[in-house]
């Protein structure tokens, strides 16, 4: 069985992320709209508090990459919403015969 890889982030995305939260969103918004675990978000806003948050000695994430990240969370959501309303109309259709 192969092991499974750990999600490396960028500094830059870090901060970012922790700008969101310390700007008055909530950690669970915020970590819903980037794809992120709570706990995670959670755990880099305690460690920018205490100066103590690093990113990862991966190679940098472009702009463009980070909008495709973001503009396919976002489209899984929206696919997911649009599934749920066609079962609603499908409902609605068959109660309306």
């Amino acid at each position: 069985m192969a092991k499974a890889t750990r999600a490396r982030y960028t500094l830059e995305f870090k901060e970012e992320a922790v700008r969101l939260v310390t700007g008055g969103q909530r950690v669970a918004t915020v970590a819903k709209t980037l794809g992120l675990a709570e706990q995670t978000l959670h755990n880099w806003v305690k460690a920018a508090e205490s100066g103590g948050l690093k990113g990862a000695a991966a190679p940098k994430v472009s702009a463009e990459q980070m909008e495709i990240s973001r503009l396919r969370t976002e489209l899984a959501r929206v696919k997911m919403e649009r599934d749920i309303l066609k079962k609603a109309a499908a409902y609605f259709a068959k109660e309306s015969l």
